[in-house]
């Protein structure tokens, strides 16, 4: 004879992915990757470290202390050229990665739409690339007053031109990494969105501006980093990103044009995935 048994009343409890938990799922997979650190460490050492060298430089050379054309904040921020090749590597591996291990697909099945899924883990990359950059700038300042006597240099944020660099070294940072999140999430390949990405902003750019026909060059100037890149421009002394800067756009219609590239970009990738199979 068998004890009859009673159907159980105990139910699971799913809760549904909103947007809040998916930038929580993001943060956790972001900060429990080691790579994820040492890519943000690397950009953070970069800029003070060409800041202390520029100073130090400097110093050495009598003749340059107190010379027209000479700004703090350029030569203060003068490692974004580099640190843009770390944080561009960030974009494209955050979504990249997840492609590469098949993770990607535990994801979209979590966030069936697939688009707040892929905005949070931009959100997350984003937000770190800027409290990184922050942090950056912050060090390469401190670490560049001791040789502002002897330079003849400084840093006043009630200037506008060195506020504006300053803050414009986080937004240029985290367009370039918008950026290449958008390229890896088109070409979904590590290597074909580094390929991609640094060929644009570095390669292309500075191809274009070494060709002394007029139409290439005001081309350049509207490539992205060319573009954004005035926000990081004294306008007397020149950007340290981007060759190309022959182009009458003031520092914000710049970022503005880095801004639309990155929208477009962006808009692209987001129809792909919808349309694509994980």
């Amino acid at each position: 004879m068998t004890a009859a048994t009673t159907p159980s009343t105990h139910r699971t409890r799913v809760h549904p992915a909103t947007f809040p938990r998916l930038v929580t799922a993001e943060w956790i997979k972001f900060r429990t990757l080691r790579s994820s650190w040492w890519i943000l460490a690397t950009g953070v050492l970069v800029i003070p470290a060409f800041a202390v060298s520029r100073m130090v430089s400097i110093a050495q050379v009598p003749e340059l202390v107190g010379k027209p054309g000479m700004f703090g904040a350029v030569y203060v921020t003068s490692g974004v050229a580099l640190t843009q090749l770390a944080f561009c590597t960030l974009g494209v591996l955050a979504i990249t990665g997840e492609y590469g291990t098949g993770q990607i697909r535990s994801t979209f099945v979590a966030a069936p739409t697939r688009v707040p899924a892929l905005a949070a883990k931009l959100l997350v990359t984003l937000a770190a690339v800027v409290a990184a950059s922050l942090v950056a700038v912050a060090l390469a300042w401190a670490g560049s007053i001791p040789w502002f006597g002897q330079t003849g240099l400084s840093i006043d944020l009630s200037r506008e031109q060195d506020f504006r660099i300053m803050l414009g070294v986080p937004l240029y940072l985290a367009a370039a990494t918008a950026l290449a999140f958008g390229i890896g999430t088109i070409v979904r390949s590590s290597a074909g969105g580094l390929v991609i990405v640094l060929g644009l902003l570095l390669v292309v750019e500075s191809v274009l501006a070494l060709v002394p026909w007029a139409p290439l060059q005001t081309l350049g100037a509207y490539l992205p980093a060319s573009a954004g890149s005035r926000l990081l421009l004294a306008e007397e002394a020149g950007s340290v990103v981007a060759a190309s800067t022959s182009t009458a756009l003031s520092p914000w219609a710049g970022y503005g044009v880095m801004l639309a590239w990155v929208a477009a970009v962006l808009a692209v990738a987001v129809g792909l995935v919808r349309r694509r199979d994980a």
